[in-house]
């Protein structure tokens, strides 16, 4: 029993992280139909901006409301790479989903380059609370509290962006977008700010993933953000492109599975679980678990 409750929190952990990339994923695409490949730079420039930050700015530490200080500091400039990257080279390349793809994609390697080159390719060891360090008891399993720190941290995100979606103008205009953006320009809305906004929120929560990572992995690695890339374009798949709902369900099915199936069954055979989960969704619901069908 006491594994079986490790194990279920461990993955929560591990679904809330892919959330936290996933839902800005879910969101530009939904909303700015943008397939952005460099979304994990964003998980790496808040990563490494925590990191410079707790050691560098002042009043930001690796502990207590320095630490919080830290990680703001990291989302802050996450969301400001993201708005940069949106207005400088995505904003010419709406309509034009080859462009995109390339531009992201070479966007992702130089971001990787960049990071190496200025800090190095080997991981560095985060500067990490030291209550993050510690197990708490919980149904008589020893469970880590940076997994905690991320499965909070995962559902005030999810429930900012419900509220931010539901009872606000921009949030509004999102909806709308994301559902018939065709029509929200015809009312002559301009969805342009809208879509720099989605792009801020988004490297936003890219960036808070990568600063919580960070503790929850004890080391920040130029790569971290492409590898959990993948399976946050898993998760938006799988959830449903444009539904943040549908993102946090994807998000718990792919983290559980991995852990329960690496745990019981080999190294590895989770992930491939996860890859197969993928296709069945793609072949019975393709447009997700929480997307709806398209119709011509």
């Amino acid at each position: 029993m006491n594994t079986v409750v490790l194990l279920a929190l461990t993955g929560l952990g591990l679904a809330a992280l892919y959330f936290l990339v996933a839902s800005g994923l879910s969101l530009v695409f939904g909303l700015a139909d943008v397939l952005n490949f460099a979304h994990g730079l964003f998980l790496g420039v808040g990563a490494y901006a925590t990191w410079w930050a707790a050691g560098n700015l002042p009043g930001a530490g690796s502990d207590g409301l320095g630490f919080v200080v830290a990680v703001a500091f990291g989302v802050l400039a996450g969301a400001l790479v993201a708005v940069l990257v949106e207005l400088v080279l995505i904003r010419p390349l709406y309509s034009r989903t080859i462009e995109q793809v390339l531009v992201t994609v070479g966007l992702s390697l130089a971001g990787v380059a960049l990071l190496q080159a200025t800090w190095g390719a080997d991981p560095r060891p985060f500067p990490r609370p030291d209550w993050s360090r510690d197990v708490t008891a919980v149904l008589g399993a020893q469970v880590p509290n940076a997994g905690l720190l991320l499965i909070v941290a995962a559902v005030v995100v999810l429930g900012a962006l419900l509220a931010f979606l539901r009872w606000t103008r921009y949030g509004l205009i999102i909806r709308a977008g994301v559902e018939n953006r065709e029509m929200v320009t015809a009312l002559g809305i301009d969805v342009r700010k809208a879509f720099t906004l989605v792009f801020a929120i988004g490297g936003a929560a890219a960036a808070l993933a990568g600063a919580l990572g960070g503790v929850y992995f004890g080391t920040v690695s130029p790569g971290q953000g492409g590898s959990l890339l993948i399976f946050a374009f898993i998760v938006v798949v799988i959830g449903g492109m444009g539904s943040v709902v549908g993102s946090a369900y994807a998000a718990v099915a792919v983290g559980l599975l991995q852990q329960f199936v690496n745990y019981y069954g080999t190294s590895g055979l989770g992930d491939l679980c996860v890859v197969g989960l993928l296709a069945v969704v793609l072949l019975l619901r393709p447009q997700g678990l929480a997307g709806k069908v398209a119709h011509a």
